[in-house]
């Protein structure tokens, strides 16, 4: 039976609540996350627009952000170093790549992650890099984005890079969908461009009807396989087109049901997005603890 073994960090969140955590509230989930099993962190991202998560340089000097009162890059490296956890490193996503403006995108992530080498390279947990950059199908600009900072980041240190793209499912987008087939012809082209630049792909599985999952899960397997990408899944923990919220825990046996395929498809790891908001006793929403509670009980976690 597989465990979820990684958690994104939603330090600058896009479309859910703040928690407005301090160094004690993310101490805490912390000493939890390891004690469920999680042994792997990675940052959502870097920031978005004008939100950041660390007083950078580069940003302040290129982008118009807002200022960062807490360095969480370093707070996230302290305590995934305390807690013996990998940290991966999520880049700066602007939205200007989703106007044609990718150049722009890739030219300013490389010159951020050139600060971050400087100011963290050094530290034991920074262990993976995580491009934040989200596509659902083949995407030009995407692609460039992908190929530009994957070599750069490759060469500041030589450790895992990590996506985490969306299917394009019916439950979601019933009018201009991917069906599993189609999605596979799709993703065809896009592992053709990154093999051999991106080593991990763990795809969303929260678009999609519940029933097509298994589809999905197939082809994601099979297109890791042929060119030679390791297959995570990321299995999402809230809910969506159940609930008129956006957005609130997922019914417990989505949650089973979604990591019961993804292990029976073959997958080699399981993360979701994200502990904090959504399993954790601090969340702001009371299914949250009663979320965690269902997943201890099948997984024989005591504590």
């Amino acid at each position: 039976m597989m465990r979820l073994s990684g958690t994104f960090l939603d330090a600058v969140v896009a479309d859910i609540p703040s928690s407005n955590y301090g160094p004690r509230e993310w101490a805490a989930d912390f000493d939890l996350m390891k004690a469920v099993g999680i042994d792997t962190v990675i940052l959502i991202r870097a920031g978005a627009g004008n939100r950041v998560v660390f007083d950078s340089d580069v940003l302040r000097r290129e982008c118009e952000v807002l200022p960062a009162y807490i360095d969480l890059m370093d707070l996230f490296l302290d305590e995934a170093e305390r807690c013996g956890m990998d940290f991966y490193y999520g880049t700066y996503d602007s939205g200007a790549w989703r106007k044609g403006q990718h150049e722009r995108e890739a030219s300013l992530n490389i010159a951020l992650a050139d600060e971050v080498m400087a100011r963290y390279g050094h530290r034991k947990a920074l262990r993976g890099w995580y491009i934040s950059h989200e596509i659902p199908r083949y995407h030009e600009g995407a692609m460039v984005v992908y190929e530009r900072l994957a070599r750069h980041l490759r060469g500041l240190k030589d450790v895992p890079i990590l996506i985490s793209p969306w299917l394009l499912g019916r439950k979601e987008f019933p009018e201009d969908y991917l069906s599993p087939e189609d999605h596979e012809k799709n993703w065809e082209q896009v592992f053709a461009r990154v093999a051999g630049l991106i080593d991990i792909v763990a795809f969303q599985d929260g678009l999609c009807a519940l029933t097509d999952l298994p589809a999905y899960l197939a082809a994601n397997a099979r297109l890791c396989r042929k060119h030679g990408v390791r297959c995570w899944s990321n299995v999402e923990n809230f809910e969506r087109g159940h609930v008129p919220m956006k957005f609130l825990p997922i019914d417990w046996r989505h949650l089973r049901y979604k990591m019961e395929a993804a292990e029976a498809a073959g997958c080699e790891k399981l993360i979701t997005f994200e502990f904090s908001h959504f399993m954790s006793p601090r969340s702001t929403h009371r299914g949250a603890e009663a979320l965690l509670n269902r997943y201890c009980d099948w997984q024989g976690i005591s504590l």
